[in-house]
C-alpha cells in the first residue's frame, strides 16, 4: 500500500463517525448496518495506517498523524456508493486480501471468496510431498488468478495453465500474476474450460475448478452486490447450475494422467448431483466431499483411475 496523505486521528475519528451515522439513517435496520459498519472498518484498515483493534478501542484518536491511501472526501464518495449503489467495497477498492497476497479485482471478475482458499489447502493435501519432476496443474475459469497463483506458491516447481474465456479476466490475472512476480510460472490461455490445453493431454497432475454453478434462475434473486456487479459468466452455471462442471467432469479424464486429481467447488446441495456424475463416467476413484468452515458441502475430490 502506497500512503500519499495524512490525516489527524481526530479527523478520521469524526469521519468514521460520520460515515456509521450515514449508514445507520440510510438503511434503518441496526442489525443491518452492523455488517456494513464491519465492512466500512475493513475499507479504513486497508487505506490507512490503522487496525481493527485501533477502530474499536478508538485509541487512534489521539495520533496526530495517521497515513492514508486517498483523501477522505473521496472516502466519502466511495462510502456512499457502497450504501446506494450496494457496490462490492471490494470492487470500489480495486482490490482484495485474499489467502497471504492482495489481488486487483474489478467488475469483469469474481470476488474471491475465503471459502475457496480450502480448495488450494486439499490440493496441497492430496499432494503433500515435493514433486521429483516438474508438474502441471490447470486451473479452469481462473478470473483474478487467485486459485493459479495460490498454486504456484504451493507448488513452486510446477508449471501452472490458467484458463478463462473472458479476455477482461485474463488481464487481469496477467496484471495480479506480475504483481507477485509468478509469470514465469503461470500461464494464461483464453478459451472455454480444457480447449485450449490440448497440448497437456494426459499429462495434468491437477484440475482445479470455481466454476459458476448457481442455476440460471436463481442469479437474479443473489444479494444486489453480487447479481448487480459480479460478472454472470462466473455464476451462470445453466438452468440446474451444472453446464460447466459437467463439461470439466467429462474432459478432464483425457487431460489427467493417472492418479492426477480433479477438485472443484460447487453449491449447496449439489454434492449428490456432482458425486454421481464422476461415478457414472467409470474414470474416477476415491470420489470425495469436503466441507467449506461452515460445515457446507462445498468441495468435491476425485482422483483419476
Amino acid at each position: 500500500m502506497e500512503y500519499s496523505d495524512c490525516v489527524s486521528g481526530e479527523d478520521l475519528w469524526h469521519w468514521r463517525q460520520a460515515a456509521c451515522q450515514d449508514t445507520f439513517d440510510y438503511l434503518c435496520n441496526m442489525q443491518f448496518a452492523k455488517e456494513y459498519i464491519r465492512e466500512l472498518d475493513w475499507l479504513l484498515t486497508a487505506v490507512a495506517a490503522v487496525d481493527r483493534l485501533a477502530l474499536k478501542l478508538e485509541t487512534y484518536r489521539n495520533c496526530p498523524a495517521i497515513a492514508i491511501e486517498r483523501p477522505l472526501p473521496d472516502l466519502s464518495i466511495l462510502w456512499q456508493r457502497r450504501l446506494t449503489e450496494q457496490v462490492p467495497v471490494q470492487y470500489l477498492l480495486g482490490r482484495t486480501d485474499w489467502r497471504d497476497f492482495t489481488l486487483t479485482v474489478a467488475p469483469g471478475v469474481l470476488i474471491p471468496r475465503p471459502e475457496t482458499e480450502l480448495l488450494i489447502d486439499l490440493a496441497v493435501a492430496a499432494f503433500p510431498e515435493a514433486d521429483p519432476t516438474p508438474a502441471h496443474w490447470a486451473d479452469l475459469g481462473t478470473g483474478s488468478g487467485a486459485i493459479s497463483l495460490a498454486l504456484a506458491k504451493s507448488f513452486p516447481n510446477a508449471s501452472i495453465h490458467a484458463v478463462d474465456t473472458s479476455s477482461t479476466a485474463l488481464s487481469i490475472a496477467k496484471h495480479n500474476a506480475t504483481q507477485l512476480g509468478l509469470t514465469e510460472q503461470v500461464q494464461f490461455y483464453e478459451g472455454d474450460w480444457l480447449d485450449p490445453l490440448i497440448h497437456l493431454k494426459g499429462k495434468l497432475k491437477g484440475i482445479i475448478s470455481n466454476p459458476p454453478y448457481i442455476p440460471s434462475a436463481i442469479v437474479p434473486t443473489l444479494q444486489p452486490e453480487v447479481a448487480h456487479h459480479e460478472p454472470h459468466l462466473a455464476l451462470d452455471g445453466g438452468t440446474d447450475g451444472l453446464d460447466a462442471i459437467r463439461t470439466i467432469v467429462l474432459q478432464a479424464p483425457e487431460f489427467l494422467h493417472s492418479g492426477g486429481v480433479l477438485l472443484l467447488e460447487i453449491m449447496m446441495g449439489q454434492s449428490e448431483a456432482v458425486s454421481a456424475l464422476l461415478e457414472q463416467s467409470s474414470c474416477y476413484r476415491n470420489i470425495q466431499i469436503h466441507p467449506d468452515l461452515a460445515g457446507i458441502q462445498r468441495f468435491v475430490q476425485a482422483h483419476r483411475i
